[in-house]
């Protein structure tokens, strides 16, 4: 009726390609796992929320309602907290545990090179602006305090929702209808999908 860390690892290196019976034999021996670089990454990322969805008293053994907190924090309080600290640790780049816009609109480091940035992101950041300006910066202070961030990231604020659903409409509703047709969808995709925190779930969630 639990799922321990090492079943989950087993599953999860599984679905990489890895030889389950394998990788069973070699945690059950306590045997050196031969694995790549980039996937051991996302194990300790995931190993850590292992520990965050498992409430006290901690034992590794995660019950059903816990499993859920770990596989979709953004729907467990204490889960959303911490994707919000790992947001705001990732881009608040003066220690102050809030975000001004030019934090909010930067670029992960090594995305691209100095020189071409500006003329490769202005889209991006153009639309990054109005997302910390109109939408998660609630009292317009020019600030993006972790409370903010986090009500803006919580699926279920019914208000938030709407205000974004909103937006979305009125950025890509081209013939002013109140509707969205398919090609208005597909020709404005990138604004749909290019937020810097849907690029954050994307990674919470290996199933994406």
């Amino acid at each position: 009726g639990h799922v321990s860390w090492d079943e989950y690892k087993i599953k999860f290196l599984a679905s990489k390609g890895f030889n389950e019976k394998e990788i069973a034999e070699k945690i059950k021996n306590n045997e050196e796992l031969k694995i790549d670089e980039e996937t051991q990454e996302v194990l300790d990322n995931l190993k850590d929320r292992w520990y965050q969805a498992d409430n006290p008293p901690p034992d590794l053994l995660l019950s059903e309602q816990e499993f859920l907190s770990f596989l979709h924090p953004e729907h467990s309080r204490g889960m959303l907290h911490f994707m919000v600290q790992e947001i705001v640790r990732d881009l608040d780049q003066d220690g102050d545990k809030k975000l001004t816009l030019s934090e909010f609109i930067s670029l992960p480091v090594g995305t691209v090179e100095n020189q071409q940035a500006q003329d490769i992101d202005d889209d991006w950041v153009r639309d990054r602006r109005k997302e910390f300006q109109e939408v998660i910066d609630a009292n317009h202070d020019g600030i993006v305090t972790m409370e903010e961030l986090e009500e803006y990231m919580d699926p279920m604020n019914e208000h938030n929702a709407l205000n974004e659903a909103r937006q979305m409409i009125a950025v890509a509703d081209e013939n002013q209808n109140h509707h969205l047709e398919l090609e208005e969808i597909l020709k404005y995709s990138e604004y749909f999908t290019g937020s810097k925190l849907m690029d954050y779930a994307r990674n919470v969630h290996e199933e994406f």
